[in-house]
């Protein structure tokens, strides 16, 4: 058989059975190889951020990653943003790129770049280019042991066609992941000392430590030894909602965050970074952890961040102590006229049983959190590393990864606009996703960035850049050429109906909802002498406007 082949197989062996493609004539015998192996599903998508987004989402959800074909450096070039997400979510993903043939390279035609250099910056664990069909499909192996371990990597094969469409390619069988280290004794004992001496406490849990038993351990040694529960801003997945430990998630602005964290003196991080500032501002510190507070580490990202819980349990006699669980509650549906806190209100109260929700709404999500807390448990997807374009993508992943399940994606117009093709997409596989585009004609995050990073008083050239009115964006025109129903509401009595009507109706929709802009006006001009203030506030009254803030 010839390398194509032979890699599918190889593919199919290890439990990759899901490729998103956007190919190129380089790619074209993988292509004719799809159909030598029945258990690969091959999903097209129309831009190649489409194809590295829907397998972000897709492992993020399988939990095992997904293969992308990529055309070329170019073609890796415009999937870069949510291989970007993807890395630093910790997400496993087989990046293949397909490259002219190894012959043809010194005669640098018009489509040859330098692959492995664009790669590495997503990619820096594996990057490799198969020098001989006879080496393919131990190359792929190699990479999806690496995908696949601890922490989860984008793993990147690059694919020459004449490796490809060469004879004498040999399917290689999947290599076992060895298990993950275990927090030591002596990390163990120092944790134990510090939440055992009285002074306040904090985890900051990400990754894996946000899976199921991981935070139902972490909550529970929170209970037994009033230890305080964070996650990370940007949570790869966090299952939530009733029947399951509430965790409150670091704040974007640093402002607010610096609140959340100014009385703890022990930050104990689980799979999860140390925080900082997502940004640097002009006269304020990037590093977020409170003068004379200790860091420990309880698990890296290459260790099992579970067992390590299990083992603190233990060591803190926590075994009995039964983790707090959030008590069954939603929201009323709303009326009146449409605004984002409305739209957060219905998706609280509509929310269906084991939905997953993916959150790129930027401002206009700000009060999601609150409104879905007590909502049926479901699995909430977020945008890891800040590139926008992430959640249309993530939707067609996650609806491939879980079919039986709804999946809901709250964007914003903006942000749409980075990967729009994915609703072509989820048409042509007829995708259970429902696409929430929050329309406000803005980038009104940008809007607040202006204020806080003081570059002073914004003129109309200065303004026009960060406006998308003139024209106003029409989704629901848009998804309607692309095959996805759709509707344009701006009341909340529409949008119930629409959204009820969605979550019924199998197959794709998109609700286009207009609205105006949740952080605008006096409130965002008031929001950078605000975020000023609170650290020189008391802390009841600094959390109290946090809250109202952001809640």
């Amino acid at each position: 058989m010839n390398g194509a082949q032979a890699l599918m197989k190889t593919l199919a062996d290890a439990g990759i059975n899901v490729c998103f493609s956007n190919p190129g004539t380089s790619e074209m015998h993988f292509v004719a190889a799809l159909d030598s192996e029945p258990r690969m599903r091959a999903v097209l998508t129309l831009f190649e951020g489409v194809a590295t987004g829907a397998a972000d989402g897709y492992a993020r959800m399988a939990g095992t990653p997904a293969a992308t074909l990529l055309h070329l450096g170019c073609g890796l070039g415009n999937g870069l943003a949510n291989l970007h997400n993807a890395r630093k979510g910790k997400v496993p993903v087989l990046n293949i790129i397909g490259d002219h043939a190894t012959y043809h390279v010194p005669l640098d035609a018009q489509l040859q770049s330098d692959i492995e250099t664009v790669a590495r910056n997503v990619s820096p664990g594996f990057v490799r280019t198969a020098r001989s069909t006879a080496s393919l499909c131990s190359d792929a192996v190699d990479a999806i042991t690496c995908a696949r371990g601890l922490p989860g990597q984008v793993a990147t094969l690059i694919l020459p066609a004449d490796v490809s469409w060469g004879e004498g390619g040999t399917p290689c069988p999947p290599l076992a992941a060895p298990a993950p280290p275990v927090a030591d004794d002596a990390c163990i004992a120092a944790i134990v000392d510090a939440i055992r001496s009285g002074e306040p406490c904090a985890f900051l849990l990400g990754g894996q430590a946000l899976l199921e038993p991981a935070l139902l351990d972490a909550a529970r040694i929170a209970a037994h030894s009033a230890v305080k529960l964070f996650c990370e801003v940007f949570p790869t997945r966090l299952p939530r909602g009733a029947g399951l430990p509430a965790i409150e998630r670091i704040a974007y602005l640093a402002e607010l965050a610096s609140v959340q964290l100014r009385d703890t003196r022990h930050l104990i991080l689980v799979d999860a970074k140390s925080p900082v500032s997502f940004f640097a501002y002009p006269g304020k510190k990037s590093e977020l952890v409170p003068e004379g507070c200790h860091v420990h580490t309880l698990a890296t990202p290459a260790q099992d961040a579970a067992a390590s819980l299990v083992k603190l349990v233990a060591a803190l006699g926590a075994g009995n102590t039964p983790a707090p669980l959030q008590a069954p509650q939603r929201p009323t549906t709303p009326r009146g006229k449409l605004t984002a806190a409305k739209v957060c209100k219905a998706v609280g109260a509509l929310l269906p049983d084991n939905a997953i929700i993916i959150d790129e709404a930027i401002t206009s999500g700000l009060l999601l959190g609150v409104m879905t807390q007590g909502a049926p448990r479901h699995d909430l997807i977020t945008l890891t590393g800040g590139a926008i374009g992430q959640g249309l993508p993530n939707a067609v992943g996650a609806a491939i990864a879980c079919p039986d399940r709804p999946v809901i994606a709250l964007i914003g117009d903006g942000s749409a606009m980075y990967t729009i093709q994915a609703l072509w997409t989820l048409a042509r596989e007829q995708l259970n996703v429902t696409a929430i585009i929050f329309n406000n004609a803005s980038y009104s995050v940008l809007n607040v960035e202006l204020d806080r990073v003081g570059a002073g008083q914004a003129g109309t050239k200065a303004r026009a850049q960060l406006d998308l009115h003139g024209p106003v964006l029409d989704f629901q025109q848009l998804a309607q050429g692309m095959g996805v129903l759709a509707v344009r509401t701006d009341t909340a009595a529409g949008f119930n109906k629409a959204m009820s009507n969605a979550l019924h109706t199998p197959g794709p929709h998109l609700i286009e909802a207009m609205v105006p802009e949740s952080l605008s006006g006096a409130k965002r001009r008031l929001l950078p002498w605000m975020l000023r203030a609170m650290p020189r506030l008391p802390p009841a009254v600094a959390l109290a406007l946090k809250r109202k803030i952001a809640p």
